[in-house]
């Protein structure tokens, strides 16, 4: 589609919830990891905020362990970058459909905010190396940004609007360190797969055929908040 010059939004991914003999039901999964024995706890920790319940844990010698869990389907949801990350790339995960069974609740997801544009314009350099400390970037210098836009992953866990196109201000006065080489840290790529895990019920993927972005789903800050509050 994209080759045809098409450009779409991808919401996050849902799982089907089920009515059954009267009680709203939802997917579970069989979850085995193999993972190093040093992540074991980390991994017990997170899967046990996503409402999974383990049912054994086995060494399998060599330094690793395999913990079997069962888990809502809706847990799964952007747990595989996490896992990766928490277990240094060593860690394996293979799941498969168990059964239906009572609606579990809400499920922890995202851990962290992100950090939205509140202007519309080309995002500078001296701008991005100011928010570095905010959080991780999406994006790099020169990228055109509008409001609403996602620009990078917040370090708390709530959303903050920013700037990312504001320059330096210029003046007649020479500071020392006025020279000094601004060093950015490379950007997150954030291709689809990682993208689509990564978003929230308040966001979307925006897929268009020169690029991939992530934004809010309401782009107004003004209409974001009226919305949160009728959510809540």
């Amino acid at each position: 589609m994209r080759r045809e010059d098409f450009e779409f939004g991808i919401s996050r991914p849902e799982v089907i919830v089920k009515e059954i003999e009267g009680v709203k039901c939802e997917p579970f999964e069989h979850l085995v990891i193999d993972t190093p024995d040093d992540f074991s706890g980390t991994v017990i920790e997170r899967l046990g905020k996503r409402k999974a319940e383990m049912k054994s844990m086995l060494p399998m010698g060599e330094g690793f362990t395999r913990i079997e869990f069962e888990i809502p389907a809706r847990g799964l949801i952007g747990f595989r970058g996490q896992f990766l990350t928490d277990t240094r790339g060593e860690g394996v995960m293979n799941h498969s459909f168990l059964e239906f069974r009572p609606y579990s609740g809400s499920v922890e997801s995202r851990q962290y905010g992100a950090l939205i544009s509140m202007e519309a314009g080309v995002a500078l350099a001296y701008s991005i190396f100011n928010l570095q400390e905010r959080g991780v970037m999406f994006i790099e210098p020169q990228t055109k940004v509008y409001s609403g836009m996602i620009i990078g992953e917040h370090s708390r866990s709530n959303d903050l609007e920013v700037n990312p196109i504001k320059g330096k201000q210029q003046s007649n006065v020479r500071s020392s360190g006025a020279d000094d080489a601004i060093k950015l840290v490379p950007p997150r790529d954030m291709n689809l797969e990682k993208a689509l895990e990564w978003i929230e019920e308040d966001e979307l993927l925006e897929v268009t055929p020169q690029s991939i972005r992530v934004r809010k789903r309401h782009l107004d800050a003004t209409e974001r908040k009226r919305h949160a509050r009728k959510t809540k």
